[in-house]
């Protein structure tokens, strides 16, 4: 006898007002988009459609199917093994960060490909600059440190014909730096975004991946499997999320007017206090912290800016 259906709310009111995946994936649209989907498709215990979460390759032809359809994306792949992420959190970290942009704007947000983004760390899987210039039309800078993820996401401009133009890929040949070498000189760029490394070590992030799937399943793993993937360099780098944040913000000092805010997601609330340490350091004019909230995960976007008001006037004026 199965379970009774459950009750689904009939719009996940967590994420941005804007956010396009606020409503239950409709897997009948999904699989229109993308028929390759359908064989990953099928009734769960609840007696609702749905795809095996624990399956790499179901989460990235959901992910496929997801760029395809809301994004107009018809070319998307990842290597094996890369991660592969979450679309509706990446595309609440637009969506929040755009109305930051907005509110320095007169309340209205600026769109269109003169609005140039920084994406630190844009992976294999390139979905900020997708989102991003599909819903606003900004133009984007991605950078990374693996050779093969900034292969992957080339890939993926040259393959789609509104990423074209729009999008350029910068390999960082020192993984110590994170602006240095990146930002040229008399560069500007109204934003930065970064999704930083979660993790502090490889055994760490295959703890966290274990205590993951421990509290979905009741079950602990033989051996664990990242069912959104991830390198190394993506899940993990020495002192975690912490350090690498500490090192944006000192770096993000030397380049104070090249840039209108930086930006970065927080995953773990106990560094926000380090982090408002590292900031006051710095000592920019002005630091937004944004709440995000995605199913039971909650997150945050901490932004700073070191323009003066006058100074963010006349950028915006231009």
């Amino acid at each position: 006898m199965l379970p009774p259906k459950r009750e689904h709310p009939k719009e996940k009111t967590q994420l941005h007002p804007r956010n396009k995946h606020r409503e239950r994936y409709d897997f009948n649209k999904l699989i229109a988009s993308c028929p390759e989907l359908a064989r990953y498709v099928s009734l769960n215990k609840f007696d609702d459609e749905s795809i095996d979460f624990f399956n790499p390759e179901a989460v990235k032809m959901l992910n496929r199917a997801l760029l395809k359809q809301y994004y107009n994306i018809d070319y998307w792949d990842i290597p094996q093994g890369y991660l592969c992420p979450p679309i509706p959190g990446r595309a609440d970290y637009i969506h929040h960060i755009a109305e930051l942009l907005g509110s320095k704007n007169n309340g209205q947000i600026p769109t269109g490909e003169n609005m140039k983004c920084l994406d630190i760390g844009v992976g294999a899987n390139c979905v900020y600059p997708i989102i991003g210039n599909n819903e606003y039309g900004w133009s984007f800078t991605g950078t990374d440190i693996d050779p093969v993820a900034i292969k992957s996401a080339g890939k993926i401009v040259e393959l789609n014909p509104s990423l074209k133009g729009t999008v350029k890929l910068r390999l960082q040949n020192n993984p110590q730096d994170i602006f240095r070498g990146i930002i040229h000189n008399d560069e500007l760029f109204d934003l930065t975004i970064c999704n930083p490394p979660f993790h502090a070590s490889l055994a760490e992030a295959r703890s966290g991946t274990v205590r993951k799937i421990s509290n979905l399943t009741n079950k602990k793993p033989n051996k664990p499997v990242l069912n959104f993937g991830g390198q190394n360099s993506e899940l993990w780098c020495e002192g975690g999320e912490l350090r690498f944040v500490d090192e944006m913000v000192r770096e993000s000092k030397q380049f104070s007017e090249s840039c209108f805010w930086f930006s970065t997601l927080i995953s773990k609330e106990s560094n926000l206090a380090s982090v408002y340490d590292s900031l006051r350091k710095a000592d920019p004019v002005e630091v937004k912290t944004i709440p995000m909230g995605q199913g039971n995960k909650i997150s945050r976007i901490v932004a700073w800016t070191f323009l003066s008001r006058e100074q963010q006037h006349d950028w915006m004026k231009k």
